[in-house]
């Protein structure tokens, strides 16, 4: 499902006179080729561009969503997007910072193409004079023999160039060294750029300054073989402001498929952002205007306390990527974990995302007196604490006050049949799973 119609009415910013203006504003110019002639380029008439996407896992993450965004704003402004998945390119990998990548079967990274093909199209838009186009660039690869392809490609190369890119000449100086194959994929790149000029004259490609020496690869070979002149932009590498890694949780990558990464996780990630990073965060990964965001800014700077920056973020981006009904299943979700919402409302792979980090026990049908649940859950390390507990009023099951230190929870009261969320005062949270 698309979630692009959502921004239609979000593009038309008065605070810019052009869409280089706004790429610029929001942090998302690293480098580029003229940026003079870009600028000029982007403000006449519709241009195509590409991004492209390698297929080195089954989903997309944070920083390729990014790129989508840019490649929306820039179709939003009028220009027609290429979302290139790379069928051949994804069968090699682009050279990464410290050793070779584990190459993947031919049956996987056509299965994975699919899957990004399927990401990339609900960021843009498929209708219209400036509708966007998917390609695989294994379409142009796979045909070319290796003797063409060096007699046709590999002769407008040059080593020296080659190996002064950055992510080459890191790994030349590394103890792993770097493959034939590895180095040889900014010239695939290149031929990428070539193809797409010829076929539809694209002219601008855009991608994270960290691959900008594949990025010339392209503009390179164009200007060598076609004499022309074609551009390329790369958007900062995304950091916190303390100078961590953006975009890690628990030392995993933040998906953009919900199997891999669920939407409650994701809206807790975005609302977890620090007060600092909160601001810059809106500009990249929003299509709140200019307006919006400053008064947001303002809210985070004289009201901390009150989360407003980061509880818009969270829900802009997760309506973005999962959808509004998502979003505000998970939103339910938070509010009922603390007892302001409904439990039984909640689907079960809601509940169960929203409680993945709680403790948790299971226990058999027979042992769910409130004593053994609050002992075996951890909330009370004995009965008689948890007798104590029951007596003050603080324990809960399923959001619903537990007076009696001998009650019994009956198997029509767990969620989904088998679990039962237990609360000892107000924010002691813990689940127990019934076996059957």
């Amino acid at each position: 499902m698309s979630h692009v119609n959502n921004l239609e009415s979000q593009h038309n910013d008065p605070a810019f006179a052009n869409v280089w203006q706004e790429l610029k504003w929001r942090g998302l110019v690293h480098v580029s080729t003229d940026e003079t002639e870009l600028e000029k380029l982007l403000a006449g008439d519709p241009i195509t561009y590409y991004c492209g996407f390698d297929p080195t896992a089954p989903s997309l993450h944070l920083g390729n969503l990014v790129q989508l965004l840019v490649m929306r704003r820039l179709q939003l402004a009028g220009h027609k997007p290429l979302g290139l998945v790379g069928g051949s390119t994804g069968l090699i990998g682009d050279p990464r910072p410290t050793a070779e990548r584990t190459l993947n079967t031919k049956d996987t990274v056509a299965e994975w193409v699919g899957y990004l093909q399927g990401q990339v199209r609900r960021f843009l838009s498929f209708e219209g004079d400036n509708s966007a186009r998917m390609v695989n660039n294994l379409d142009w690869t796979a045909p070319l023999s290796a003797i063409d392809f060096l007699r046709e490609i590999g002769k407008h190369f040059r080593v020296g160039t080659m190996l002064r890119k950055d992510a080459v000449a890191s790994r030349l100086s590394s103890d792993e060294g770097i493959s034939y194959t590895e180095f040889s994929y900014q010239i695939l790149q290149g031929m990428d750029y070539l193809q797409l000029f010829r076929d539809y004259g694209c002219a601008l490609q855009t991608g994270g300054s960290d691959q900008w020496g594949n990025l010339t690869s392209g503009t390179e070979l164009i200007r060598k073989v076609e004499g022309k002149s074609v551009h390329a932009m790369g958007t900062p590498l995304i950091t916190n402001s303390d100078g961590t890694k953006f975009g890690k949780s628990e030392g995993n990558a933040i998906w953009l498929d919900p199997e891999m990464c669920s939407p409650y996780t994701f809206y807790q990630f975005w609302l977890n952002t620090a007060d600092a990073d909160v601001v810059n965060r809106l500009k990249v990964f929003t299509f709140l205007s200019r307006a919006e965001i400053e008064a947001l800014g303002e809210a985070v700077a004289e009201r901390p306390f009150a989360r407003e920056g980061q509880k818009k973020l969270a829900f802009e981006v997760t309506s973005l990527v999962h959808g509004v009904d998502a979003t505000e299943k998970v939103i339910a979700a938070s509010a009922a974990l603390f007892g302001n919402g409904d439990l039984t409302v909640l689907d079960e792979r809601t509940l169960e995302a929203a409680t993945a980090e709680l403790p948790s026990a299971t226990i058999g049908a027979d042992g769910l007196g409130i004593i053994d649940l609050l002992v075996a859950s951890g909330l009370s390390d004995s009965k008689s604490a948890a007798r104590r507990t029951v007596g003050e009023g603080g324990a809960y099951v399923n959001n619903t006050k537990v007076s009696d230190p001998d009650a019994v929870v009956s198997r029509d009261e767990l969620l989904h049949g088998r679990y039962l969320l237990l609360r000892r005062g107000k924010k002691n949270l813990a689940t127990i799973e019934v076996s059957a």
